[in-house]
């Protein structure tokens, strides 16, 4: 069946994208930002770039010899378009920000507003690669650099996927989604040492938290490391719950806020090693968790 995506459509999207900051992003990992169809290529080569200066019959005969579905095109269409569709509320920010100053930053006063440190690592976050190696790219260490650059933007650069909708939770105080990149605490302000360990053991790959939950099991080598970094951190926090199991509360009801049972297992032995008191067997059960001290 033949594609129903007409050159002119290929050729108003590819237009317009051609400002994207986006343009070398993979097309795979746009499309995991959306809520259509997966890209069918994986190769992180791939990238919007690679089609783009390509007329229609270029574009399609490209696809054709990857082997890829008749409907690619379209499917390709649709990534490109959905990734220009950044929402209102984001477009309202930029152009107010354009206007103000470095000090006026609306995302710097929420920022504030939640209490969370304009110092805090990009690296700490829970961005996916691609959005950190663009950080990177732009010399953008921590929050408040993204924020900065965020005011920064002309309003015709387009940003998609959690750049956007970092932007658009942080200037609109969308603390769920927040939640998703930065370890904050529902109802309470700052940024949380378990909640970024939880981050941690979120973004490790099914397989690896299934091999990390094995009785025994070694931390590797990267992972040990992320979590040295956020420990050296939150040293306070650390500090805190340390005490706190001193004196007899259980690694369980520290980790309770997590709302995970699988994941605050994980988060316990990843952060075992930094304990100076040795985490008990855990109690199993739901009452266990309810009213363990």
């Amino acid at each position: 069946m033949p594609s129903p995506t007409t050159a002119q459509e290929w050729d108003t999207v590819r237009t317009a994208f051609a400002s994207s900051i986006l343009m070398d992003t993979a097309l795979s990992s746009l499309a995991e930002n959306l809520d259509g169809p997966p890209w069918p290529g994986s190769d992180k080569q791939e990238t919007p770039s690679h089609y783009i200066d390509h007329d229609y019959d270029e574009v399609v005969m490209a696809l054709t010899l990857k082997g890829y579905a008749d409907d690619a095109i379209g499917n390709l269409v649709e990534i490109l378009r959905e990734t220009l569709a950044f929402d209102d509320p984001f477009g309202d920010m930029v152009e107010q920000s354009e206007a103000s100053t470095e000090t006026a930053n609306p995302i710097l006063d929420n920022l504030k507003k939640l209490e969370i440190p304009s110092d805090f690592p990009i690296k700490f976050t829970s961005l996916s690669a691609d959005t950190k190696d663009f950080c990177g790219r732009e010399s953008l260490s921590t929050i408040g650099e993204f924020a900065v650059f965020a005011q920064g933007m002309s309003q015709n650069v387009v940003v998609g996927g959690d750049f956007r909708s970092l932007l658009n939770s942080l200037s609109h105080i969308d603390e769920r989604k927040i939640r998703t990149f930065l370890p904050i605490r529902s109802g309470q302000k700052g940024l949380y040492l378990v909640e970024a360990i939880a981050g941690v053991v979120r973004g490790m790959k099914a397989l690896n938290r299934k091999s990390l939950s094995a009785p025994g099991a070694e931390l590797s080598g990267k992972i040990a490391q992320q979590v040295s970094r956020l420990v050296g951190y939150f040293p306070d926090q650390l500090k805190s719950m340390d005490e706190r199991i001193k004196g007899g509360v259980s690694i369980a009801r520290e980790l309770m806020v997590i709302q995970d049972p699988e994941t605050e297992d994980l988060v316990a032995k990843l952060l075992s090693p930094h304990l100076t008191v040795s985490i008990p067997e855990k109690k199993s059960g739901w009452f266990a968790r309810l009213f363990g001290r």
